[in-house]
């Protein structure tokens, strides 16, 4: 799946971060039901997840229940980034919901200021998995302070949900490929022809 928008084709410059890929990375475990498997599903396909990342520690040792911490807190994050989207089954009370849920996270997992030379960042200070949750709120809390937090989106085409970096010029991306973009104006096109087709004749 394309991380680049669907939408206007010309792009603005805007460059993908690493707090921005950080954040992605970790959105983009769930199943779709097309193909992309959980994988976060358990500790097992957690920890063989982490491995692969340096940016969260690398090998971590990981249970179901950590497996379960990590699915809320991406879920949580893929409602906000849905409601970047516009999508309007996230917003209202699912909103909330999460919101509320990354309130509790954030006292969870706190951060902390480091300060070197070459500048300031926030980071972790807990080690294993907690250092990970920490790891991923650092990197929404850095990109969130720009004036492009509300780029970070979700593709609002249902299953999919892919998390992408809207890079168009006017940032009105909705989808995450023209092949998502394509499917939902399908769907709607098909779901004026039903109704069409349902409605009495005129006299």
């Amino acid at each position: 799946m394309s991380s680049a928008a669907a939408g206007s084709p010309k792009l603005s410059p805007r460059t993908v971060t690493p707090a921005v890929e950080t954040v992605l990375t970790f959105v983009n475990t769930r199943a779709d039901g097309s193909g992309r498997r959980e994988l976060f599903g358990d500790g097992d396909s957690f920890a063989a997840w982490l491995a692969e990342y340096d940016e969260f520690g690398g090998d971590t040792v990981a249970t179901d229940a950590d497996a379960a911490t990590a699915r809320e807190l991406r879920d949580a994050l893929v409602t906000v980034l849905l409601a970047h989207s516009g999508d309007e089954e996230s917003l209202g009370e699912p909103l909330r919901h999460a919101e509320r849920h990354l309130r509790r996270a954030g006292s969870l997992y706190p951060l902390a200021t480091v300060v070197t030379a070459g500048g300031v960042e926030l980071a972790s200070p807990q080690a294993g998995v907690e250092g990970v949750f920490g790891t991923v709120l650092a990197a929404v809390t850095t990109f969130a302070q720009s004036s492009d937090w509300g780029r970070i989106k979700a593709c609002r085409n249902p299953p999919c949900h892919f998390g992408f970096f809207d890079r168009t010029r006017n940032g009105a991306g909705l989808y995450c490929s023209p092949g998502c973009g394509s499917q939902v104006s399908m769907r709607n096109y098909r779901r004026r022809q039903r109704h069409e087709s349902q409605e009495p004749p005129r006299a």
